[in-house]
């Protein structure tokens, strides 16, 4: 016998929209769930590897001197350290 688990805090919109998925796939909902949740973490993997191996938009001295101005502003009042 299977494990059954339950979704909190989904509206039963969501859950329609979910079925007809699954229905129209012709997939068993946890199938598609799994894919779904599959999907997700490999977008959320190639977005940050995009970002961090991508061409820099400034040199290492404008990021340096960026720095220096951000370091020195926030030593101004309302400002935490």
């Amino acid at each position: 016998m299977e494990n059954i688990r339950t979704i909190k805090g989904v509206d039963e919109d969501t859950w329609r929209k979910f079925k007809e998925l699954s229905v129209k796939n012709n997939l068993r909902m946890s199938f598609l769930l799994k894919m779904m949740v599959d999907k997700f973490e490999a977008e959320g993997r190639n977005f940050w590897k995009k970002i961090l191996s991508g061409e820099k938009n400034l040199t290492d001295k404008e990021a340096e001197k960026m720095m220096k101005v951000v370091f020195e502003s926030r030593k101004e009042y309302g400002f935490r350290e």
